[in-house]
């Protein structure tokens, strides 16, 4: 068949650009990837790779990458504020990890990776943005902040929750982001903890601070969550989100003031309300979304990558049998990814429960069985549900649209 719509502007260099690009590619499409960091982000926090997205990574030729740049996590402990260990589990209990190639990678890593395997074949623009976006029956006008006005068949956003691409095309964001309740903030620091391949959380009614190890020990990852409602506060300013921070785990026990006196110098402190997004649809014309910037499940549902891996594999896939017709393929698209954005969606409502309790009782609840898990009969049931949730979709065979 005669392939249409080849020339793809994706705006986004995180998860979900990069991996679409690749896919495009290798049907024959041009992707151009517009990033407005300066650079590839490296930050972020440890993601899993779960289930089909392990089977799209294995598909890829990307598997044994992912898996040399592995955390290696072992498991997590909840500990009290003198620092026992009240409850522990592994991560091949609780998710899976360690089975059937499925693994647990630092976002930056992530990234880097696919960065690297599209870099010769992808066209990327760095410190950029689109700022409009004009559509007719031939292709998309964009407009960027620094670079020449260019025409595009097709444009995707994989923006991320926040998506700039999703305001210019859909309407504002509080129309699709729905508020899940907490708010989480990440920064690399000194394993001073000396954790080995492991993760310390301490909990205090509707909070969470822990740590966790990173860079083969030699770093690790501060965590923090919180229970509240939404917070009036401004995405730019980096010293205000730090003092949220500060000011809502200021007298905690355990380590938490030593974490706190990191937040300062932190290379990639990042802050964010836990939201998710729905939408009714993900395409508006030759405009489409993938990943966060279409059906983000939250942090909560610990299954970001795995959509964003899948629909990007399934966007170019559809894509390219359908010659490159985006009436078709977008239809197509959404009808095989919607069961699994509902699934992911819906395993997180609650989770925060569980994550972050709100009272004394329920977070000694939480312990009990964290502690009992193991000798449960139906451990098979709750342990491995996020490895369950991220096969709720098989992943279609494209290749015989690969040139």
């Amino acid at each position: 068949m005669q392939m249409s719509n080849r020339g793809v502007l994706i705006s986004g260099a995180s998860i979900a650009g990069p991996a679409l690009a690749f896919w495009l590619q290798r049907y024959g499409f041009h992707p151009t990837i517009v990033e407005k960091a300066p650079a590839l982000r490296e930050g972020g926090q440890a993601i899993d790779v779960l289930g089909t997205a392990t089977e799209v990574v294995r598909r890829m030729g990307l598997l044994d990458a992912v898996h040399a740049l592995s955390t290696g996590k072992r498991g997590t402990s909840y500990v009290d504020a003198d620092g026992k260990a009240r409850a522990s589990i592994s991560s091949e209990t609780f998710n899976g990890v360690g089975a059937n190639g499925d693994t647990e990678i630092q976002r930056g890593d992530l990234a880097r990776v696919l960065y690297e395997a599209t870099r010769e074949n992808v066209e990327y623009l760095f410190g950029d943005s689109i700022t409009e976006l004009v559509q007719d029956e031939n292709g998309v006008r964009v407009s960027f902040e620094h670079a020449a006005p260019r025409t595009f068949d097709l444009v995707i956003g994989a923006d991320g929750a926040h998506s700039h691409t999703r305001t210019l095309a859909f309407g504002p964001e509080p129309r699709f982001a729905e508020h899940m309740g907490y708010y989480i903030s990440i920064y690399t620091i000194p394993n001073f903890l000396g954790l080995d391949h492991w993760e310390q959380d301490y909990n205090t009614p509707g909070t969470i601070a822990g740590a966790y190890s990173a860079r083969g020990n030699t770093q690790a990852k501060a965590i923090f969550a919180w229970a509240s409602d939404p917070i009036d506060y401004d995405y730019r300013d980096a010293g205000q989100q730090k003092k949220i921070v500060a000011d809502t785990f200021a007298g905690q026990g355990w380590q938490v003031p030593q974490l706190l006196a990191h937040l300062d110098d932190a290379p990639d402190f990042y802050f964010d309300a836990m939201v998710q997004i729905h939408m009714d649809s993900w395409h508006t014309g030759r405009v489409g979304l993938v990943g966060d910037a279409g059906y983000c499940a939250s942090p909560l549902s610990g299954q970001g990558a795995d959509l964003s891996l899948v629909g990007a594999y399934t966007l170019a896939g559809e894509l390219a049998a359908a010659a490159g017709d985006h009436t078709v393929a977008f239809a197509n698209y959404e009808s095989v990814m919607r069961p699994m954005v509902h699934a992911c969606q819906k395993f997180a409502e609650g989770t925060g429960a569980w994550y972050a309790p709100g009272s004394k009782a329920m977070i000694g609840f939480r312990n009990l069985n964290v502690r009992l898990l193991p000798y449960l009969p139906w451990r098979g049931l709750i342990g491995g549900a996020p490895q369950k949730v991220a096969r709720t979709i098989t992943a279609k065979d494209y290749a015989a649209w690969a040139e």
